[in-house]
């Protein structure tokens, strides 16, 4: 018998298949720069909720917010789901242009959040694309955002 035991862990990982997904992403602050929250909603080709999540992400601006919405929902992707497609909703023009590749991006921080994404794609391996949406179409991660820095930040929003 050998004086050294082995302890054999199994790491169990459930990556859930899908031929597309749909993400719509949203960010924004209070202040530009101001508390800043993130917010995304990823379903199915079919409309049906994969996962949806609201965060803070401290002081920033709304752009650095947009981007980090993106870059989080593909670390989310990365990490368990696999697909061939997916479909990118966000309601800034600025950021879908950047990263379509028909703007140039020229803020330092938003170059690395740039690349970071575009890191990010290479590692989920699945084609993706960019859309401009209004912001109605975009309610959910809008609100996901909102009610994040609203909790943080001891707010109630007010209905209209």
């Amino acid at each position: 018998m050998s004086a050294y035991s082995t302890t054999q862990y199994i790491v169990e990982i459930n990556v859930k298949e899908y031929k597309k997904i749909l993400i719509w992403s949203d960010g924004g602050s209070r202040g530009n720069p101001g508390p800043a929250g993130i917010g995304f909603v990823i379903k199915d080709s079919g409309n049906k909720l994969i996962y949806e999540r609201g965060d803070v992400i401290g002081e920033a601006t709304n752009n650095i917010a947009e981007y980090s919405a993106v870059l989080e929902a593909l670390k989310y992707v990365k990490k368990n789901i696999a697909t061939s497609e997916i479909n990118c909703m966000c309601d800034s023009e600025l950021i879908v242009k950047q990263l379509r590749g028909e703007y140039k991006v020229k803020n330092a921080k938003l170059k690395q959040l740039f690349y970071d994404i575009r890191s990010k794609l290479m590692e989920v391996g699945a084609n993706i694309s960019f859309t401009h949406v209004p912001r109605d179409k975009n309610e959910r991660a809008d609100e996901l955002y909102n009610k994040a820095l609203e909790q943080k930040l001891g707010l109630h929003k007010s209905k209209k």
